[in-house]
């Protein structure tokens, strides 16, 4: 190969683009995050919330939390004949707005990646129920 030969960079695996959008979005840097979305993408948010950009997760999360980080434990990933589903399971750890820390706050992020980009998303996680229990609402 001689020395101006370009090496093309190998295409990121769907939980590689899946790890690079949550980093981005944790920084939080929606704007890079949205760069691994497809046009069109919906954002499905705790409580059936619907966004179109992840400015929409960020600027909720803003009201909830000082703010919040993911322990990504792991990524199951499924692909398909036309779309790969990648499951981010881990853990949320961070600071309410009153200032009290936590940690091991369950999520489950679900997307659905086709040619190298995210086009849907669904985002569960334990928060409503942790606010729940400081308000003494644990029924």
């Amino acid at each position: 190969m001689s020395a101006t030969a370009k090496v093309e960079a190998k295409p990121q695996s769907d939980a590689e683009i899946v790890e690079a959008y949550l980093t981005a979005s944790m920084i939080p840097d929606p704007d890079a995050a949205a760069v691994y979305m497809a046009p069109g993408t919906v954002i499905t948010f705790t409580g059936g919330r619907e966004f179109d950009h992840p400015r929409g997760p960020t600027g909720f999360n803003a009201k909830r939390y000082r703010w919040v980080k993911k322990k990504m434990d792991r990524f199951d990933v499924c692909p398909g004949q036309d779309e790969t589903v990648v499951y981010s399971i881990g853990t949320l750890y961070g600071e309410w707005k009153d200032g009290t820390t936590f940690e091991g706050n369950r999520y489950v992020d679900r997307f659905v990646v086709k040619g190298g980009q995210i086009v849907k998303m669904d985002v569960w996680n334990d928060s409503a129920e942790r606010i729940l229990v400081q308000r003494g609402i644990d029924a």
